[in-house]
């Protein structure tokens, strides 16, 4: 009898450690899938949350470069190999706004030209006006560039000219913070739009509501948001 609950005792102890070890080996079986897994399929999250650029937007980065300063010719070599190592620049967001004549109309060229200087825009890169950060010809805040192909401004004959609009646009990155660039783009804008009896349309060509005003505004937090935590 004592033999026989030996045995029983022993047959037990034989099937717990069996399910422990059957049990063990496919938890580590498990286990290992996942981690790779986790390393194989790990997606990075985006750099923003801007939106996709529009129709507009796309026609003026004639004017934009990688660097945001406004140069579409190729990089020189030596630039190029000096920024090999550096660390990718962040993707650009265009901001951007027209000026229109009211009633399909025009403004006279020269009444034009010296309301973007009143603004503190002067004639640079591409034959379009920009707005600097202090007298650094480098450091680009907003461009205005005309409405009429190819969207320079030929100051020697604007005498002749008849201008019915031009686009206002901001490159993020750039010298300044993004809403401060924003408010000063908004501001000029604002002041050519009274003195030249102008409408102030957003880059769809509606009117530039105070709603859309500050849903740009919040686009361009997000976007600076997604830049740092990148």
């Amino acid at each position: 009898m004592d033999g026989l609950r030996w045995l029983l005792l022993l047959i037990g102890l034989l099937v717990v450690v069996g399910v422990y070890l059957y049990s063990r080996r496919e938890r580590d079986g498990m286990q290992l899938p996942s981690r790779r897994a986790l390393r194989t399929d790990r997606v990075e999250p985006p750099l923003n949350g801007s939106s996709t650029i529009s129709d507009v937007e796309l026609a003026e980065e004639r004017y934009v470069d990688r660097d945001g300063e406004g140069d579409d010719s190729h990089l020189d070599e030596d630039l190029a190999s000096d920024r090999e190592d550096e660390k990718p620049s962040p993707r650009q967001k265009i901001v951007t706004m027209r000026l229109v004549a009211k009633k399909h109309g025009a403004f006279a060229g020269d009444d034009l030209i010296l309301n973007l200087r009143a603004v503190g825009m002067r004639h640079g890169k591409f034959g379009i006006f920009h707005r600097y950060q202090g007298d650094d010809e480098k450091k680009v805040v907003f461009s205005a560039a005309s409405l009429v192909e190819p969207g320079s401004f030929d100051l020697e004959n604007v005498k002749d000219q008849k201008i019915p609009g031009i686009s206002l646009f901001m490159v993020l990155p750039g010298p300044l913070d993004g809403c401060k660039a924003f408010d000063l783009m908004m501001e000029a804008g604002r002041t050519l739009t009274k003195a030249l009896h102008a409408e102030l349309l957003d880059e769809s060509g509606s009117t530039l509501s105070i709603q859309r005003e500050r849903y740009l505004r919040e686009e361009i937090i997000q976007y600076q948001h997604g830049i740092k935590v990148a």
